[in-house]
């Protein structure tokens, strides 16, 4: 059983102003489909993403075509027949069932989608909504003219989700003109289960409504931080690299690799943050091909996988504990250096060090040890 997300970005709705469509719009540091896309992307239910994008999008088909998990489908002449193309290309991929999207829906919570699926496995279509609570005026040259009773209505949400083949036929059977996909299922006499709305999943359709949405996606930035630790011991050489800079000095650190203490605190402190444990889990001391290795590849490593979690490194904290040598003629070069591996501003990095008071091993100068901090922030 295959569930598949099918997001409906052809629309050239221009009522929110800023002179392109509302879903490639800028919104709390990326585009409004950058935000619903990643939604589907990570829920556990949803194996694959049907995105339809407007026939005038050629920049956004270069951009999605043959991205892994996604299939790219063709606007129609309305929303209905957009979303018939998209069907039509989850055709024979195994999909049994379907979530359909609004583009313009970014605020969507995992615990919607997750509640949409779950419907699916007892009823044929399922959507959320939200009951009514305010007030029901009608209303004429802004002058209230009557009442409605609110009792037993809803606002539509989306995802709307469906069995794929029941759905396919309702549309192929729909003359057109259905405000949405649950009135084209009901009109098939498909009945359609309600699950709770979220008020925060909200459309936006004009101006105002992109600050409301930046205020939702603001609290729910996903920010974690990591931490690090390593210590190398001193041996018999002329020079240390720490932070990926090479420093004179009258021995030299022992390891595996180059035995750059700082550049590993720093890397565990990455991986730290993503849950993926160290470097050992990711480049084992006992395969010969890392030994004598230059920690910018392992440092580079958890930058990148960061980065592939949707993740911005929001800054670098090491701090390299030693007597000797001393650290602070090198510190603004070894924050080039690290700038460099990761790709991150020099102002996001911060290299320091400090002295154990001739207390312990690095007070006696047989090693040094290091300490980081990483801050990874996935708006």
């Amino acid at each position: 059983m295959t569930t598949a997300a099918l997001i409906v970005a052809a629309g050239r709705g221009q009522r929110a102003g800023g002179g392109v469509p509302k879903q490639w719009r800028p919104l709390a540091g990326r585009r409004v489909i950058d935000w619903t896309l990643q939604a589907f992307q990570d829920a556990a239910d949803i194996g694959l993403i049907a995105l339809v994008l407007s026939p005038d999008d050629d920049a956004a088909r270069a951009e999605f075509a043959g991205r892994p998990g996604f299939v790219v489908a063709t606007g129609g002449a309305d929303r209905a027949g957009s979303v018939r193309n998209g069907l039509a290309a989850l055709a024979g991929r195994g999909v049994t069932r379907v979530l359909i999207h609004d583009a313009a829906r970014p605020c969507v919570r995992a615990d919607t989608i997750a509640a949409v699926c779950a419907a699916l496995n007892d009823h044929v279509a399922a959507a959320p909504g939200l009951a009514v609570t305010d007030a029901l005026w009608t209303g004429a040259q802004d002058q209230v003219t009557g009442t409605r009773d609110r009792d037993g209505l809803y606002a539509a949400q989306t995802p709307q989700g469906f069995h794929y083949d029941a759905i396919t036929a309702a549309h192929a059977a729909h003359p057109g003109g259905a405000a949405d996909d649950v009135e084209v299922a009901r009109a098939a006499g498909i009945g359609v289960a309600i699950v709770p709305g979220d008020p925060d999943n909200l459309k936006i359709t004009r101006a105002p409504d992109f600050a409301r949405a930046e205020r939702i996606l603001g609290a729910q930035m996903d920010i974690r931080l990591g931490n690090g630790y390593d210590v190398h011991r001193f041996g018999p050489g002329d020079h240390v690299v720490l932070c990926g800079v090479t420093v004179p000095h009258d021995r030299g650190l022992q390891g595996h690799s180059d035995a750059d203490v700082g550049m590993h605190a720093i890397t565990d402190a990455l991986y730290g943050a993503l849950a993926e444990g160290d470097i050992g889990r990711h480049f084992p001391p006992s395969d010969p091909q890392w030994k004598g290795a230059a920690s910018e590849i392992f440092l580079r490593h958890a930058a990148d996988l960061a980065r592939s979690r949707g993740y911005t490194i929001g800054n670098i904290d090491c701090t390299l504990v030693c007597e000797y040598p001393k650290i602070g003629p090198h510190a603004e070069a070894m924050r080039d250096a690290l700038a460099a591996i990761m790709d991150l501003p020099r102002d996001r990095i911060s290299v320091k060090a400090t002295t154990s008071e001739r207390l312990g091993f690095t007070g006696r100068g047989e090693g040094i040890a290091a300490l980081a901090t990483a801050a990874l922030v996935r708006a």
